[in-house]
């Protein structure tokens, strides 16, 4: 499989577009959408480039299906009809997608590769999740798979796939097992990165085309630093 970058526009890293979804390459300090900060989300800029490409008059429909932590890169898709947004909401709730993960930390984990399975508490005060290994009260099941794809001098990069789509699941459960993500100071990482982002990047998507039903699968380049380049 390659990375293809159909155009970069308007400071977006456009993967796919077609007249029912458009698919995006998140940069590191983007919302996804429009939240208490005030600052503008990359909804709105994905509907600027909508209306100016297409010479599309009034609003533009843009349907946000999912999101990615503010801190984090990769893969990330819209949907431009509103049949789109909803047979998408319901393959995303319906766990039809696969969801691969590329994160890079420093200690090195307890496997090479393993199933954590963790019950994930949400504190809505400051927004962090914590990873319990028994059920407590309010807590949500959550489940990945990891293995270790690459040794760097210093750090491991892993590959990471979802089967539960919790708030900040990765980085709780890898915080759970010794392994905080590389930048990633609410976590347990000891120093953030210079960009303000975390080494985790949304690196692959299978999902079904809202329309046609052919499976697509979406594949993202992680930016460009020195630890990526290395991968």
């Amino acid at each position: 499989m390659t990375e293809k970058i159909v155009s970069t526009k308007n400071n977006l890293q456009i993967l796919h577009e077609d007249n029912h979804i458009i698919v995006i390459n998140k940069r590191v300090g983007d919302i996804v959408q429009g939240d208490k900060t005030g600052d503008k989300p990359l909804s709105d800029v994905v509907k600027e480039y909508i209306k100016e490409k297409y010479n599309k008059p009034g609003d533009v429909f843009l349907g946000v299906i999912h999101r990615l932590d503010r801190p984090t890169t990769g893969i990330v898709v819209f949907a431009k009809t509103s049949k789109a947004l909803e047979r998408l909401n319901a393959s995303f709730k319906n766990r039809e997608t696969q969801k691969t993960y590329w994160a890079v930390v420093k200690n090195n984990p307890p496997k090479e590769k393993d199933t954590l399975t963790h019950f994930l508490k949400r504190n809505s005060k400051n927004n962090t999740s914590k990873a319990h290994t028994k059920e407590v009260p309010e807590s949500k099941l959550s489940s990945l798979s990891y293995q270790i794809i690459k040794k760097l001098d210093h750090y491991f990069v892993l590959e990471i796939d979802l089967h539960t789509g919790r708030h900040h699941q990765i980085r709780a459960q890898l915080q759970a097992i010794g392994s905080p993500i590389k930048g990633d100071l609410k976590y347990g990482f000891d120093r953030s990165n210079p960009d303000g982002g975390i080494h985790l990047h949304a690196r692959k998507l299978i999902v079904i085309h809202p329309v046609s039903k052919e499976i697509f699968t979406f594949i993202a380049k992680p930016p460009k630093d020195a630890l990526w380049d290395s991968i």
